[in-house]
């Protein structure tokens, strides 16, 4: 017997692998990188988990869910596997006893987010302690044509260079053949070395509805109405969507529970939980549900709005029937949801100006320099992550370089009284630490210290300052909340030509946005096409297949030449002179046409998710989104929503 086949029996209680499992580990196992594309629920997990076993050095597995990292790391620790994970959840103490068991080489399997890499500290530690493999998941984000691109993603390339990591493991459950040919040039990962599964699934039985939005709910209730209730999943484009829906099946007499990740962390865990016990078998979601779920037993899963991607939909589906018995698989299509889809893609890109002011105070700075994307998304109208895109690009281009994170601001809790604390330490540490102290602000409990005005009062670097904090914290002198993260920065050098830099970070923006109308189109097309449900999807991802003989096309059900459609409902006077009276407040973050735009379509900026205005008449403030110019042209396309508010700004 083989050692991955002991190991496959010792730790994991299986015989035999599943379908591509022993093919991908061997391609790890002769030292060379490799690709493993395989559909939701194919095992893919065990494709580093079991190599990492063979290993004497460290497996690092990069995941961008802290829910996902956590399951895994119970499931492998219950194995009486040595694995840990580094995340954002983690106590100051937590993290030291981590570190302090990855420098004795206790751990085994390694699992943290992309984001954990821009720490230089973090990197530094890496760099001590001998790496055998780097394995992604997700790794279709790292692909700027994948369908759910992160910018951290795609520096991972690069640290796998500076770590010189002998072998990589990329892994993904939807990438095209585009995609995956981006994720083997970024690896060098050779043909023989992708491996690919096929993505159909002959126990999903897939089905297109096409539908008014009127007669949705209705239908949807008759659907699982229909049979003895069972688990299952409906997925909404929306928020509200799925709290609507979710109260409508409930008024019906159905065990229902909405998801989305508009709820508490708490609730949301209590939902998944009660769904997984099968406590409640109907879940009305956003896509925020269902990574990282392992129920084998899923009967149905319904998209009540046109999915944003076939890459996305793809995954959802994959969800159902992983017990291999019979699963239904059934999409709602409707022509008003593109709208709705096209209006969140269009909001989303950020407006030139806003990319240039950014652009420049980025690369007008000192050597050494740190921010708070928090505050620059606020300032300037922009959600964090395309801020952190663009952070990315300035680093790949050799612009910037990412320190460290750190906080601004600490709260401070001695465990026994300062002059006892002080006892331990010579004269000149003693006089450094109380001038730290001294600096503080004086609260009920804590004491409050921000390292930077600590710094510029006593002399001394803000850095030297953080490390103290960390030291009396390890020897438990003090207990510490900090806040306000800030990540560091390093200038390395600025453009020749702001101008042609500022043109090509617009284009690339504007080309995300051309590709997530294609994959919306795609979408549509894929719900028109009159041949085979399955032969059109699997097309999508570069395979082919003659028919599946049980999906509703190869039953007979033929689609219409157009998707159901309603006109949107004519703008009102009443409705304009809502729209005047929100530009009239002179808010700041509407004072653009696209912006004011992005708020009647009802997209939340950063802008405007914190801003507060005053009613006519009214004493007290209300937060801005309560306006009821708040989402009242949501049913109309962006493009016209724009027009409209440049003619209105401009009156």
């Amino acid at each position: 017997m083989s050692a991955p086949q002991k190991a496959l029996r010792k730790y994991f209680g299986h015989d035999s692998f599943r379908d591509g499992q022993e093919e991908v580990i061997a391609s790890i196992l002769s030292d060379r990188s490799a690709l493993a594309v395989f559909p939701t629920g194919g095992g893919k997990s065990l494709c580093y988990q079991l190599p990492a076993l063979l290993f004497n050095e460290l497996t690092l597995v990069v995941s961008p869910l802290i829910a996902l990292m956590k399951d895994q790391v119970d499931s492998l620790v219950t194995k009486g596997i040595p694995a840990a994970r580094l995340d954002s959840t983690l106590s100051a103490d937590e993290t030291s006893k981590l570190y302090r068991r990855l420098e004795k080489n206790k751990i085994r399997l390694l699992y943290v987010a992309p984001e954990r890499l821009a720490n230089e500290n973090f990197r530094k530690r890496l760099a001590k302690t001998p790496l055998a493999l780097l394995a992604i998941d997700e790794a279709h984000c790292i692909s700027e044509w994948g369908h759910n691109f992160r910018p951290d993603y795609l520096k991972l390339t690069r640290f796998a260079d500076e770590l010189k990591i002998p072998r990589v493991l990329c892994l993904t459950a939807t990438a095209t053949p585009r995609v995956a040919n981006d994720i083997c040039r970024h690896f060098q990962i050779q043909p023989q070395d992708h491996h690919q599964l096929t993505f159909y699934r002959a126990n999903l039985d897939l089905v297109i509805t096409p539908i008014a939005t009127h007669d949705r709910r209705e239908y949807i209730l008759k659907q699982i109405q229909k049979s003895p209730i069972q688990p299952t999943i409906i997925y909404t484009t929306l928020q509200h969507g799925a709290e609507s829906l979710a109260s409508f099946l409930k008024s019906k007499g159905l065990s229902v529970r909405p998801y989305h990740a508009g709820l508490r962390s708490e609730a949301r865990s209590e939902i998944q939980e009660a769904f997984m016990s099968g406590e409640v078998p109907i879940i009305c979601a956003t896509i925020a549900f269902g990574m990282g779920i392992d129920k084998s037993d899923i009967r149905a899963i319904y998209h009540y709005n046109l999915p944003k991607s076939l890459e996305n939909y793809t995954q959802e589906i994959g969800r159902a029937g992983r017990d291999g018995k019979q699963a239904h698989c059934e999409l709602l299509a409707c022509e008003d949801d593109l709208r709705t889809l096209a209006n969140f893609t269009y909001g989303d890109t950020p407006q030139p100006h806003a990319l240039r002011s950014i652009l420049r105070i980025l690369l007008d700075q000192p050597g050494e320099f740190d921010i708070s994307t928090y505050e620059l998304s606020r300032s300037h109208d922009i959600r964090p992550l395309v801020i952190n895109t663009l952070l990315t690009y300035l680093e790949l281009e050799g612009f910037l370089k990412a320190t460290s994170p750190f906080y601004s601001t600490y709260k401070i809790s001695l465990t026994r009284d300062l002059e006892h604390l002080l006892n331990g330490f010579d004269s000149n540490r003693q006089s450094f630490l109380r001038k730290i102290f001294e600096t503080a602000k004086p609260g009920y409990k804590w004491l409050e210290l921000n390292p930077e005005d600590a710094a510029g009062e006593i002399g001394e670097s803000k850095e030297k300052i953080i490390k103290a904090i960390g030291y009396l914290e390890d020897l438990e002198d003090i207990i510490v909340k900090p806040s306000g993260v800030r990540q560091g920065y390093r200038l390395l050098k600025k453009p020749d030509d702001l101008l042609a830099l500022t043109q090509r970070v617009i284009d690339l923006f504007q080309r995300r946005e051309k590709s997530d109308i294609e994959r919306l189109q795609a979408v549509v097309a894929h719900s028109l096409n009159p041949s085979c449900l399955y032969a059109s999807l699997l097309d999508h991802f570069g395979e082919k297949m003659e028919s599946c003989g049980h999906c509703s096309r190869c039953n007979g059900h033929a689609p219409p030449l157009t998707l159901p459609s309603s006109d949107p409902p004519k703008i009102t006077d009443e409705d304009l002179s809502l729209i005047q009276n929100l530009i009239n407040l002179k808010q700041p973050g509407l004072r653009t046409p696209r912006a004011l735009a992005r708020f009647l379509c009802g997209m939340t900026s950063p802008a405007t998710t914190y801003s507060w205005y005053l009613p006519h008449g009214a004493s007290r403030k209300q937060r801005l989104i309560s306006h009821d110019a708040y989402s009242l042209l949501e049913l109309h396309p962006f493009e016209s929503i724009l027009e409209i508010c440049e003619a209105q700004i401009i009156h």
